[in-house]
């Protein structure tokens, strides 16, 4: 009944298939997709920045925006105008060259990583062969933009937190990969695609580990609390952005929403079966995984304390890198024993194997997260 089931899924995705050159030729469909993502990205973080307000208010025991726009859904409009009308303001010792470009260094590299990102079966600007090779590439770069924004305000507090995200993106970039290669093993593709097509059983189930690790490596690579160390307020002011205003300001706040909605994606997309549903449509399946995978953000921000740089470092080599390359050996074990695919079985095993190691883990390491004397 089951590969029955099984079947009859793959018969509707196969039969809602966009063709590689819709809606008609390679050029209609380069500028079709290319104003879609710009669409869907400005739409989306403008959803994410009232939906986390909302939740975060409901976590809280408050109300949230509710008085711009019915049940406050203009308040993130609001905003937008409020930001954009406010002076552009350079600091005297500021490289201007390098200040007025680093916004735009930060913003585009994550408007590319929707290129491959599929939002049915084929419905992307491009299905390449090493989609998820292409994202973690393109990703990277954004972190020169937030470097190049703290060195060239001629501000220590900047730069101090320029160089936080440095460190923590080269320290999450290796347990966040060692991941996705379980993931990889699985499929046994590098098509973000063919990634969803080959889940037949979400990937967060056969890896949760693989999912925890890349949830934690995600939220700390894109400076969400509580790993936004880059932008403690309480020791350095605002971060990278203290020297930003206007409309230059406006960019780095959609920069953070814009690399959690594509963190978001990328999670629905590799763990949660992406466009892989019953009854609604594709497209309607990957938003609703994608607003999801981002309350666990709001969650998370909303429930733990932020961390310090020290703990910040240590979580990252002492727990997650050991436990990612643990996952790898595992994955690749498994996928020897079963070569034509995890059995459900592997899913109850997975998790007791996920449990287990982080039981041992937390008591093997310690992190530095009791009470600092001085």
């Amino acid at each position: 009944m089951s590969s029955y089931l099984n079947q009859m899924l793959l018969q509707h995705e196969a039969s809602v298939r966009v063709p590689p050159d819709w809606p008609g030729g390679y050029w209609f469909h380069w500028l079709f997709f290319t104003v879609v993502i710009i669409a869907f990205v400005l739409t989306i973080v403008m959803g994410f920045i009232y939906f986390e307000r909302r939740a975060l208010g409901r976590i809280q025991s408050r109300l949230g925006p509710n008085r711009t726009g019915p049940f406050g859904l203009l308040q993130p409009v609001a905003d937008a105008i409020k930001v954009l009308l406010k002076e552009d303001i350079i600091p005297d010792k500021a490289d201007k060259l390098v200040h007025w470009l680093a916004p735009i260094v930060a913003f585009f590299p994550v408007m590319l990583i929707f290129a491959v990102i599929p939002f049915q079966n084929g419905a992307m600007l491009v299905d390449l062969d090493i989609g998820i090779l292409y994202i973690m590439a393109v990703s990277s770069v954004s972190t020169i933009g937030i470097f190049m924004a703290g060195w060239s305000s001629g501000n220590k507090y900047s730069l101090l937190g320029a160089m936080r995200a440095v460190a923590s993106v080269v320290s999450y970039e290796i347990p966040l990969v060692l991941s996705i290669i379980g993931v990889i093993l699985l499929s046994g593709s590098l098509s973000m695609n063919q990634i969803v097509i080959a889940q037949n059983i979400p990937f967060i189930l056969l890896q949760p580990l693989g999912f925890l690790l890349f949830f934690i490596s995600g939220c700390a690579e894109i400076n969400r609390s509580p790993f936004d160390m880059l932008e403690a307020d309480s020791e350095i002011v605002a971060g990278f952005h203290t020297e930003y205003s206007g409309m230059k300001f406006a960019m780095f706040y959609l920069v953070e929403y814009a690399e959690a909605l594509a963190m978001s994606a990328i999670i629905a997309t590799l763990f949660l079966g992406g466009w892989r549903g019953p009854v609604l449509p594709p497209w309607l399946w990957f938003i609703i995984k994608i607003f999801v995978v981002f309350f666990l953000m709001i969650w998370t921000r909303s429930t733990l304390p932020r961390v310090r740089i020290d703990q910040l470092m240590a979580l990252a080599w002492k727990g997650l890198f050991p436990l990612a390359l643990i996952n790898l050996f595992i994955t690749g074990v498994e996928v020897l024993l079963w070569p034509a695919g995890l059995p459900w079985l592997a899913v109850l095993i997975n998790i007791v194997i996920m449990v287990v190691l982080l039981l041992l883990w937390s008591r093997f390491f310690k992190l530095g997260w009791g009470r600092v004397e001085i």
